[in-house]
């Protein structure tokens, strides 16, 4: 019975890491590797909202962005689930003097009507209440690298 019980646990394991993975896939438009990046202010900036990711699970989603961005680039994920918005931050290292992730977080969080966000100069997270307002705090991320 215990063997069995093992079993089962490592089994709901298995599929709760596939869901999760499927559901990064979707969010980023079918986990093709379609680069959708655009130029701010001479650096390339990839923003946007995605559904049903949790917070937690944006993390690899933005890593693997930065990744794809190589140098000089931005990311800047809302998430969008159970109604709430959860904004995540990353920054590619040579950009890490010129901008703070925290403090791009922060103003994103203050235009989704939230308050605070924190992290580290290269990768920052914060929520708010109103996943409605998710592409505002985008936009405050793109209009804080362009002035």
């Amino acid at each position: 019975m215990p063997a069995r019980v093992e079993a089962l646990i490592a089994e709901r394991r298995k599929l709760e890491r596939d869901l999760t993975e499927a559901r990064q896939k979707l969010a980023m438009g079918g986990g093709g590797s379609a680069a959708t990046s655009e130029t701010v202010a001479g650096m390339q900036f990839d923003g946007r909202v995605v559904e049903g990711v949790s917070a937690k699970d944006m993390r690899p989603l933005v890593d693997e962005a930065r990744k794809r961005l190589g140098q000089n680039g931005v990311v800047a994920y809302a998430a969008v689930n159970e109604g709430k918005a959860a904004i995540t931050i990353a920054l590619t290292s040579d950009l890490v003097g010129r901008f703070d992730a925290a403090v791009l977080a922060r103003a994103a969080v203050a235009a989704m009507g939230g308050q605070g966000a924190g992290g580290k100069p290269d990768f920052a997270q914060g929520g708010a209440p109103d996943g409605a307002k998710a592409a505002d705090g985008v936009a405050a991320v793109k209009a804080a690298l362009a002035g």
